[in-house]
């Protein structure tokens, strides 16, 4: 169970984090990284970045630039949250690949993406 202390630590740097990628994205053309979740350890020194890529065919470039350059972005991340933290967890990124999951299950079951399920279908009239 996640503690409150907990909770307050991940949505800050979660928030934190989605400027930091924010700002490195906004440099190359069309590609967009969010930060959906974090996660962090009773203990609050590791932390678990869960991220989703758009669009999804760059992710696993995108994600091995991320982790080679992970030192970097926790050290931009303490300069952010250093009068709030007094030691940043380690950061572990991992890909978000729910939209896509959810996506193909739409696709599976016949549904075009981008159709409203709510939405009545249209009554054809016999003449």
């Amino acid at each position: 169970m996640e503690t409150t202390r907990q909770a307050k630590i991940a949505r800050l740097l979660q928030k934190e984090l989605s400027e930091i990628f924010r700002k490195q994205t906004a440099k190359t053309n069309g590609t967009l990284v969010s930060v959906s979740s974090v996660r962090v350890s009773p203990d609050l020194s590791i932390a678990r970045a869960y991220l989703s890529v758009f669009p999804s065919g760059k992710a696993q470039e995108i994600m091995d630039n991320i982790n080679r350059s992970a030192k970097t972005i926790r050290y931009e991340l303490a300069q952010k949250v250093r009068f709030q933290l007094r030691k940043t967890p380690e950061l572990s990124f991992y890909l978000d690949d729910s939209l896509d999951y959810i996506e193909n299950i739409d696709n599976l079951l016949g549904k075009k993406p981008g159709e409203d399920a709510t939405a009545e279908p249209e009554l054809e009239l016999p003449e």
